[in-house]
């Protein structure tokens, strides 16, 4: 079935086998610090690699398999792309397995490779973290409750060195997001689930978290929250634990949407150096480790998330796209 449905997209999408030609550019890059220019090459485009999509989310990059991994989380997707191979449907239903229609958007959304290779999903409508074991198939749940209480929407996901996930809950997969009858959360929490499966909250106190990140000596938590009149970047001291300490606003996005950049901040990821990369502010910002805008990804269209490739490339999803920037430097 997986092979008939990955036959039916070719055609669907520009993109559905890789030739040599080149592929069609948009958006514009913004160089406002010579750090910058570190990063993103000087010869640098935005690339379309596909597109058609009605909300491409949660990239994720496969080493083993050189591949990139992306949801749709309103066609209840996810997709596969590969460099020589093309665009194919790797899974479909990916986050709500209901009857009937749940929301307008029941799929997965934020995901992740792990340490063993495994394909870690955050499920909207099945509201639930799981894990996908790529050679033996299956899919396993990581964590659906906390004290007994359904999670409203997992949304984005990190992983730790020591095989604990970091995960935001915010209500965007529930069918009247606040005030949806079938919440049973408090809070629009942010919850650690370590290798044990003991699941923790660890930040009750955003109105709507969203990307999650940490630095590469994981000393720092990063939370986005896309509320447009708190649009900030968070910035939690991880203890040693697994708790954080009292958050700071690392990056404030208030003055780039007046400006017109609007967006509050969405998916986020780090690099090697500490740079932080987020979705939002009128396409993607490059922050370093010092929450100092080094340069944007301007778009004409709402942004999404963003995942390092072990090919030289950093894909961006932006709504109906699949994107890819050539850059110089690793991923976390």
């Amino acid at each position: 079935m997986q092979k008939l449905l990955s036959i039916l997209c070719v055609g669907l999408f520009f993109s559905g086998v890789t030739t040599a030609q080149e592929f069609p550019t948009l958006g514009k890059i913004v160089r406002l610090d010579p750090a910058f220019d570190q990063i993103i090459p000087l010869q640098a485009t935005i690339e379309v690699v596909a597109s058609g999509f009605k909300w491409a989310e949660g990239p994720a990059w496969s080493k083993n398999e050189g591949c990139l991994f992306f949801s749709d989380t309103k066609q209840n997707k996810i997709y596969r792309w590969h460099p020589q191979d093309g665009l194919s449907i790797f899974l479909s239903p990916s986050g709500y397995t209901g009857r009937g229609e749940y929301s307008d958007e029941p799929g997965s959304n934020g995901l992740l490779i792990n340490a063993k290779g495994e394909l870690v999903a955050c499920e909207h409508g099945d509201r639930r973290l799981t894990r996908m074991p790529m050679k033996t198939g299956g899919k396993y749940t990581l964590a659906d409750r906390w004290e007994g209480k359904r999670f409203n929407s997992p949304n984005d996901v990190c992983e730790h060195s020591s095989g604990a996930y970091y995960f935001t809950d915010p209500p965007y997969g529930l069918a009247q997001k606040e005030k949806d009858p079938s919440r049973e959360m408090d809070a629009f929490g942010v919850y650690r689930v370590d290798s044990s499966g003991k699941v923790t909250q660890i930040i009750n106190n955003l109105k709507r978290p969203n990307g999650v990140a940490l630095s590469p000596d994981e000393r720092t938590l990063y939370v986005a929250q896309s509320d447009d009149n708190e649009p900030y970047i968070m910035a939690y001291p991880l203890q040693n634990d697994g708790s954080v300490g009292k958050g700071r606003i690392f990056y404030d996005f208030t003055p780039l949407i007046k400006q017109g950049l609007k967006r509050a901040p969405d998916g986020i990821r780090t690099d090697a150096s500490g740079n932080l990369y987020a979705a939002g502010g009128g396409g993607f910002l490059i922050l370093n480790a010092q929450g100092k805008l080094l340069g944007r990804l301007d778009f004409k269209t709402a942004t999404s998330n963003c995942s390092f490739g072990s090919d030289g490339y950093l894909y961006l999803t932006a709504e109906t796209y699949l994107c890819r920037i050539r850059v110089s430097v690793p991923a976390r």
